[in-house]
């Protein structure tokens, strides 16, 4: 009986994993953050104002996940991103955590043949209440001009 509730806590976590993880790989992956005006013709991240080349964190900096003036509008705002688990409008479930890594996977098997920052690897982890899963998806670049 002790452990009848660990089945729900488990699918809770997975959940919010899924939840996040799908929030992340549909944002934008293109060479220049979406806002920048060259978004749609750079060939490479020197060609943007402000580039998605960061995987730390937002970029520009003052982006927020679930503002309503300055969202998180690209896959690598959301690198770094940990701390209670919320849903975009700051509802949260008590006793969880996530955690998120955004890592290059390009250049290495499977995407062996893509350059390094042309696929992104994902990593969502979410801990509490004595479970821990982590969910990982990958987002290729696209952009008018994919090359590289």
């Amino acid at each position: 009986m002790r452990h009848s509730a660990d089945p729900m806590v488990r699918k809770q976590a997975l959940a919010i994993a899924e939840s996040l993880l799908l929030e992340i790989e549909q944002q934008p992956f293109t060479w220049c953050d979406p806002q920048d005006e060259k978004a749609a013709t750079a060939v490479g991240s020197g060609d943007c104002t402000t580039s998605q080349s960061s995987l730390a964190g937002p970029s520009p900096a003052g982006e927020a996940r679930g503002s309503l003036t300055n969202p998180f509008d690209n896959v690598a705002d959301y690198g770094g991103l940990n701390g209670a688990a919320t849903d975009l409008n700051g509802n949260g479930l008590a006793g969880y955590t996530v955690d998120v890594a955004i890592t290059e996977a390009g250049g290495v098997a499977p995407f062996a043949d893509m350059p390094a920052g042309a696929m992104l690897r994902i990593a969502v982890t979410v801990m509490g209440r004595g479970e821990n899963v982590t969910l990982v998806g990958y987002r290729a670049r696209y952009a008018p001009n994919a090359a590289g």
